[in-house]
């Protein structure tokens, strides 16, 4: 894969910008370089641009190298830095599947770039073969997710490596739920195909949504472009704090991530009980996906209750569905037993 070949010609030729940080990033006694207010530390102070400290301490807990990490505003910012780098507008365009993630389609809408769908089949797995037929010539990205939100299943192994080897350009496989399906990352593999880029977030397992932290991994020469492009303060020093602390509490993670794996079984079985239940789908996430009698009316019915779940039933092949987060015990029980109500 030649990447100069993939990447839009007026990326490949931009200059980026180069803040005072970019330029020295050591400690110093006074810093007069970037037009900083001098009082109110830390706070007057722009953030690492490139979020060093970070990216050393997020390294080893993925078994990738520094320079294989991009950190940004949540997952939809890189997301959306590889549709601009790859895809000129109005001209090329990207494949994914349906149903998924929607930002994959509202990102593309937004850069002028035509996204194509391909169903998953009924039972919620990914036919590589028609997926590759879908693309074209100008066909630069192509977005997977594995878990996938909203059917929650992990996609076939073999699947997605059909896609990833054969496919010219670049393969976004969105990880975001991969802490609840131990085992199952593709990272372990990144370094086997340059084409792949993975992408994970802090705002699932480690509890972080608020602070808009996540990552992807890929080859160092892709990485450098998104950094190219980014923003150049793009993750704020709060966020870069917060996440620090936490990357040292990686047994407290793991307890959770343990827990909400035991609650989303023991969810499945409680709800598996009721008799306007019709099926629940496996889930390898922090979520089910349930089918139900009248999912639209029991969705009101919980809202009424203060309980508020996802109604999914006007998305494709997840009709009368409902979206169930696993939450903490307490919450679990207020929700079966206000299901029980129903009875």
């Amino acid at each position: 894969m030649d990447l100069n070949n993939l990447l839009r010609k007026n990326i490949k030729n931009l200059l980026p910008y180069s803040s005072a940080r970019d330029e020295y990033s050591g400690e110093a006694m006074v810093f007069l370089d970037a037009n900083e207010n001098p009082f109110n530390q830390p706070y007057n102070r722009y953030p690492d641009p490139l979020q060093k400290k970070l990216k050393e301490k997020i390294a080893p807990l993925k078994s990738v190298a520094p320079e294989q990490i991009f950190l940004g505003n949540g997952s939809d910012e890189p997301i959306d830095l590889l549709i601009r780098a790859f895809c000129e507008p109005g001209k090329d365009n990207a494949v994914s599947i349906s149903p998924t993630y929607g930002m994959y389609q509202v990102a593309a809408a937004i850069n002028n770039v035509a996204i194509k769908e391909v169903s998953l089949t009924n039972e919620f797995e990914l036919d590589a073969a028609e997926l590759l037929k879908e693309g074209d010539e100008n066909t630069k990205l192509i977005f997977l997710c594995s878990p996938n939100n909203p059917t929650g299943n992990c996609l076939d192994k073999e699947a997605v490596l059909e896609v990833v080897k054969n496919f010219r350009g670049i393969v976004v496989l969105d990880e975001a739920y991969i802490d609840f399906a131990p085992g199952k990352s593709f990272l372990p593999s990144l370094h086997e195909f340059p084409n792949l880029v993975i992408l994970q977030t802090f705002s699932k397992a480690w509890g972080m949504a608020g602070i808009r932290l996540g990552m992807a991994f890929a080859s160092p020469e892709i990485i450098s472009i998104l950094n190219k492009i980014k923003y150049p303060y793009n993750l704020n020093i709060l966020t870069q704090q917060k996440a620090l602390e936490l990357v040292e509490k990686r047994e407290q993670v793991e307890e959770w991530v343990n827990l909400l794996i035991a609650e989303r079984e023991k969810m499945r079985q409680l709800l598996s009980e009721f008799p306007f239940v019709i099926r629940i789908f496996s889930s390898d996430a922090n979520f089910v996906l349930v089918k139900m009698h009248d999912a639209r009316g029991i969705y009101e019915f919980l809202q009424e209750k203060g309980i508020i779940v996802r109604d999914r039933s006007k998305v494709h092949l997840c009709e009368g569905s409902l979206r169930i987060t696993i939450g903490s015990p307490d919450e679990n029980e207020q929700l079966i037993n206000a299901l029980k109500e129903l009875i």
